[in-house]
């Protein structure tokens, strides 16, 4: 399919006062975390909640500091989450994709809301 790109709009609800920070983020399903690089953190001034140990693509393992929390804005849409601090480009997985209701879209290579909801985020509770 390729690569997928998503404009987000990332802030601290803890600190309104700072500027958020708009970014160009890899969007991929097959990862589960939202993952931010050092200097996003710097940035917008996000606390260390704890570390994590990741799992690399090659099998290595890697203790991560997870911050946050972050506010994150897609178009119409509006998720908050806990962030992995590793790499150098801002990563969407799954968990925030689905909190804010968006998808894929493997023929535009696009992430977009999704089109059974254009108006609201559903979600399912039960």
């Amino acid at each position: 399919m390729g690569l997928v790109n998503a404009k987000l709009v990332l802030k601290n609800p803890r600190r309104p006062d700072l500027q958020p920070v708009e970014v160009d983020a890899l969007a991929d399903s097959g990862a589960v975390h939202l993952c931010i690089p050092p200097h996003i953190q710097i940035q917008l001034e996000l606390e260390e909640i704890d570390k994590k140990e990741v799992i690399l693509a090659d099998g290595s393992r890697k203790l991560v500091p997870y911050g946050g929390p972050i506010e994150l804005h897609f178009k119409n849409r509006v998720g908050f989450a806990g962030a992995l601090v590793i790499g150098d480009q801002v990563l969407l997985g799954a968990i925030p994709m689905e909190d804010m209701d968006l998808v894929i879209i493997p023929k535009t290579r696009t992430v977009d809301i999704n089109p059974n909801s254009p108006n609201i985020a559903t979600s399912i509770a039960k």
